[in-house]
């Protein structure tokens, strides 16, 4: 759709963009006839197109973004609150879904500023649970969207079920990719010794561990590990990743990291 926008492609705005040679068929009207008159050549004016930008945010609500202090689920939504309130500011198209192994929470295709205080409740209202499932989220999620845009996806990213296929399936349908993945300070460097019972907070597996300084430090390699094996993942597909604990200011994150990195200006 058209907006205020500037796209890669080539439209009709007033800002001039190239040229290329003319072909039968072409409008008349944008032929350079100065051009004509120096060459003797048929050349067509181009110019930038101005597209109407979709904003979507995919944000985890599965049980283990419900812990951490400061809370993993909190500093998601106001990570998500205010990458929405930017796009609706600059008249975007902003979408928001709140996902654990399905798409649980939703408001579609908004735009406009007079709408943050519906985005403020909407986010507000989730409540979190269930086992995180993001390749039957993001299979679904790329069969019913197939236009272009840019989608933002915050989560841990710690699901059994792996990260890699559910990002092949956005990755696929040529989105403009930004994975933020968020851990709390105690799942960095964990406060724990001695003979545990470890529940985990989405399916209540359990395990019986002697956490010992040995373990500990072995836990700290693996997670570093996982850390960087997701970033070169995404890198190498072009998608843009960022890891933060929630002990940065959100705000930090979303005017410093993120301008950092080209989500906005």
């Amino acid at each position: 759709m058209k907006g205020e926008r500037r796209s890669r492609r080539k439209g009709d705005s007033a800002e001039f963009a190239d040229y290329r040679n003319y072909v039968s068929g072409d409008d008349l009207r944008f032929i350079d006839w100065n051009i004509y008159a120096r060459l003797e050549r048929l050349l067509l004016k181009l110019f930038m197109e101005e597209e109407d930008l979709n904003v979507t945010i995919l944000f985890d609500t599965s049980g283990s973004m419900d812990w951490g202090d400061p809370h993993k689920g909190l500093y998601v939504k106001r990570v998500a609150a205010a990458l929405a309130y930017i796009g609706l500011v600059n008249y975007d198209r902003v979408s928001l879904f709140g996902y654990s192994d399905e798409l649980v929470h939703e408001m579609r295709g908004i735009r406009g500023r007079r709408l943050v205080s519906q985005v403020l409740g909407f986010l507000d209202n989730l409540e979190y649970g269930g086992p995180s499932d993001l390749t039957t989220v993001a299979r679904r999620f790329a069969m019913t969207h197939r236009g272009k845009g840019i989608v933002i996806l915050l989560s841990d990213f710690l699901d059994k079920g792996g990260y890699q296929e559910g990002l092949r399936y956005l990755v696929g349908r040529d989105f403009d990719m930004y994975a933020i993945q968020v851990l709390a300070p105690d799942e960095i460097e964990p406060a724990l010794a001695g003979d545990l019972k470890l529940i985990d907070i989405e399916d209540e597996d359990v395990a019986e561990v002697t956490v010992s300084k040995p373990l500990l430090k072995k836990y700290k390699q693996m997670l570093t590990a996982y850390c960087t094996e997701l970033k070169d993942y995404c890198t190498q597909r072009g998608v843009t990743y960022l890891f933060t604990n929630t002990r940065v200011p959100f705000d930090t994150l979303v005017l410093s990291y993120l301008r950092q990195r080209g989500l906005i200006r």
